[in-house]
């Protein structure tokens, strides 16, 4: 008997940050019927074993992997890195995707159009297709239901245009989104700060960590995170 094309699912990629928007991304896409979630896309600074931008330990990014269960697809880029140096390494990810069968990327943006509209065309033309899952979701809410499903993050870099450098280090709470300044997105989305999910539904365990160093580089203050 012929296999019925919808029994098969659809295997995707999820960009993973370590924070927030990608790992409740991956708790959305494992709810939808017909989706398999591949592999978890990040890409590490070379230089220092880091995740890009958020700066998380490749250590502590993989004990989040792992209980995330799901398996790694890291992709390394040079420090410093070239737009042109970024989209070759992310297109080789993309064509040995397509290759093993996977059909689209997901993404964890929540309103921002020109980063949507940069996503999708980078991947088009390529086989594989750009999905939005937590797209024009009001993130106030967002944040609310994130912590009520008992999502837990700290905030591991800040811009401190936007916020005080105080907040890098700190638990995303109700407190943390409390004391937000006025304007201030709390999922962090115009880039005010970024986070390391270390416990949550979307994993079989939580992964211990705790705050290290807190350094000023770049223009945004980062926390470090030890392995627990």
């Amino acid at each position: 008997m012929p296999m019925d094309d919808r029994a098969t699912p659809q295997k995707v990629l999820l960009a993973w940050s370590s924070g927030k928007d990608s790992a409740w991304a991956l708790h959305c896409l494992r709810r939808e019927p017909g989706v398999e979630v591949a592999g978890l896309l990040t890409t590490l600074n070379a230089a220092f074993g880091r995740v890009a931008m958020h700066a998380v330990r490749r250590e502590v990014l993989e004990r989040q992997m792992e209980a995330a269960g799901v398996p790694p697809w890291l992709v390394e880029i040079p420090y410093p890195c070239s737009n042109a140096q970024y989209e070759e390494a992310m297109g080789g990810a993309v064509r040995r995707a397509r290759e093993m069968g996977i059909s689209a990327v997901a993404f964890g943006d929540l309103f921002l159009r020109d980063i949507r509209d940069y996503r999708e065309r980078q991947l088009a033309g390529s086989g594989v297709e750009a999905l939005f899952p937590l797209w024009l979701k009001d993130t106030a809410a967002l944040a609310r239901a994130m912590l009520a499903a008992g999502l837990k993050a700290r905030v591991v870099c800040v811009d401190p245009k936007a916020l005080d450098p105080s907040f890098a280090g700190r638990e995303w709470d109700e407190a943390f989104l409390r004391e937000l300044p006025a304007g201030a997105d709390p999922c962090g989305e115009n880039g005010e700060f970024h986070t390391f999910v270390y416990d949550g539904p979307m994993f079989s365990r939580p992964v211990a960590v705790r705050t290290g160093e807190v350094v000023e580089r770049d223009g945004f203050v980062f926390a470090d995170l030890l392995p627990g």
